[in-house]
């Protein structure tokens, strides 16, 4: 089985699974690209050394055709697209001290998240 992500004005609008001899009887017609994807494909790193246009597609999901990759949103305003990845970094770096933390736009930081 295989992953297509149905592209319209450069956005995901749809994702399926279909057996890549198959897939034209299960794609419609209406206008956009059909453009494979790996649900195993995440910052350009896959498993098996295949990677597939640098992220899976998901619905909103940017394709950019000159890097042959999918984007996903950004999530804030703050954060910048990382060129290799395709993915958005955070200004501040995640802190690695075994707690839980939240993005804080307001003070573009980590907020660590108390119960």
């Amino acid at each position: 089985m295989a992953h297509y992500a149905k592209i319209v004005d450069g956005i995901v609008t749809k994702v399926i699974v279909a057996e890549p001899e198959y897939f034209d009887t299960f794609v419609d017609d209406s206008a956009g690209e059909w453009i494979q994807t790996s649900y195993n494909t995440h910052g350009g790193q896959h498993p098996e050394n295949r990677p597939l246009r640098k992220n899976f597609a998901g619905i909103g999901y940017t394709y950019d055709k000159d890097k042959d990759a999918f984007i996903p949103p950004q999530p804030y305003a703050s954060w910048t697209l990382n060129e290799t990845t395709c993915l958005w970094d955070a200004p501040v770096a995640y802190p690695e001290d075994g707690k839980l933390y939240i993005w804080n736009e307001t003070i573009t930081n980590w907020t660590e998240v108390t119960e």
